[in-house]
């Protein structure tokens, strides 16, 4: 099996290593169809654990992977990091007032900030993907001495990280009262983005290698503003604060155990 993977082409590699990570994804998000009548401190908590674990995947597995990447590039890392990481925060600033505007506040809120978290974790996969793609069309180029089981690791690193990802959008959007079906639907699309950005890094392997460092940082700057402004305040909404603060640390927690030893 292995050396029938190894001996296809980086693109279809990439669409192989893609798609494991969205199905990875998506039975994260089908957590879902397991929890019935959750009460609200439950579910609170739940919401606190994926902020959690949204702010350790912002560093470890996108900010950290990106000022490394900066130095291999020889790129001025502050001045990238910082620069990327904002317009990716202001980028959902700019979204907040948009669907603010266009769904009237109050009735619509729980859509507002679904929406938001869904185009986050998008947001965050796409350079995902495309680290995905040039890993293995890295091998073709023998680009920093890359090899077939260092960016099969990196699959395997991904999809392990995208479960909990997964269920860190269903989850909320259950929450938010969302049906158990769309929720998982929602939660599993998030990541249908991995399987075509893979193929397009592997496409461009040469030229997506400069841009990924931004894209990275950018899509950290989308997660840390949605964490902040919508799903740490609602998850505070319980009269257990310090409760919902001990979810989000384990959340942290997780998702870093996860990046560092598949790192």
């Amino acid at each position: 099996m292995i050396d029938f993977f190894m001996d296809l082409s980086p693109l279809v590699q990439a669409l192989i290593a893609g798609m494991t990570t969205f199905l990875v994804t998506a039975f994260g998000a089908a957590i879902v169809y397991f929890f019935k009548g959750i009460n609200k401190t439950l579910l609170d908590g739940m919401l606190g654990f994926s902020a959690g674990v949204m702010l350790s995947a912002s560093f470890f597995s996108l900010l950290q992977p990106a000022m490394e990447m900066c130095q291999s590039l020889r790129m001025c890392v502050w001045l990238t990091v910082s620069i990327s990481f904002l317009c990716g925060g202001l980028l959902l600033y700019s979204g907040d007032k948009f669907f603010s505007f266009l769904l009237k506040k109050n009735h619509h809120d729980k859509y507002k900030r679904s929406l938001m978290l869904f185009l986050s974790i998008t947001l965050h996969n796409v350079p995902e993907g495309l680290a995905l793609g040039v890993a293995f069309g890295s091998v073709k180029y023998h680009i920093d001495g890359a090899t077939i089981l260092a960016a099969i690791a990196l699959t395997i690193g991904i999809a392990l990280q995208n479960f909990p990802e997964g269920s860190a959008v269903s989850l909320p959007l259950k929450r938010e009262g969302f049906s158990n079906h769309k929720a998982f639907i929602i939660g599993s699309l998030s990541a249908i983005v991995e399987p075509i950005s893979a193929v397009l890094g592997a496409l461009l392997v040469l030229k997506i290698r400069l841009f990924l460092p931004f894209l990275l940082c950018f899509a950290a700057g989308a997660m840390v503003y949605v964490v902040v402004e919508e799903i740490i305040p609602e998850s505070q909404t319980n009269k257990s604060k310090d409760l919902m603060a001990l979810f989000s640390i384990m959340g942290f927690l997780v998702m870093m155990i996860l990046d560092i030893a598949l790192g």
